[in-house]
């Protein structure tokens, strides 16, 4: 038990080294990381079957529980990113200038499409080194709700991967 919570453990930080080093548009890099283990943990699984509960949302109780019975969890996002300045108009604005992120119910937008990219290139390259070491996980968003609103990460958009070692894989197989 020591060893796999310790290859756990060894196994989130590598993953965060590689959101960390993923690619990033323009060499700009607006991805923030945190790794949440312990009583932090058990907390915030707790806070996510709440927040379903009060708002009445569905699976906020399901993945609560996936995250009470994982061992860590990642927490990506993004905070602050500013445009590319391409003006593409991928992000449905003509350009750069008019893309204005403001608070929604769960997280702050519209995002230049570009850095929702590299936030998606930080959480496939973190849960592909997850993968390599057999540490089974699942993205999240709801994870990333929850840790918006109960100030585990101070980011304006941000996904949960909750890491989990045992004989089969608790993210699969769940009830809606």
């Amino acid at each position: 038990m020591i060893e796999e919570i310790h290859g756990l453990k060894v196994a989130a930080e590598l993953a965060a080294v590689s959101a960390r080093t993923a690619p990033k548009s323009r060499g700009e890099d607006f991805v923030k990381v945190v790794i949440v283990e312990g009583d932090a943990l058990k907390r915030f699984a707790d806070a996510m079957t709440k927040y379903g509960i009060k708002t009445g949302r569905k699976n906020f109780d399901r993945d609560g529980d996936n995250v009470m019975n994982s061992g860590a969890m990642l927490l990506i996002g993004l905070k602050d990113a500013t445009t590319c300045g391409l003006n593409c108009g991928a992000c449905g604005f003509a350009t750069c200038d008019e893309l204005k992120p403001r608070e929604f119910n769960e997280f702050k937008g519209p995002q230049c499409a570009w850095r929702l990219q590299d936030l998606g290139i930080a959480v496939g390259s973190a849960v592909k080194t997850l993968s390599i070491h057999n540490i089974d996980n699942r993205i999240m968003y709801r994870a990333g709700v929850v840790a918006r609103k109960a100030g585990l990460c101070d980011c304006d958009m941000c996904m949960g991967i909750p890491l989990s070692v045992t004989g089969k894989n608790i993210f699969f197989d769940r009830k809606s």
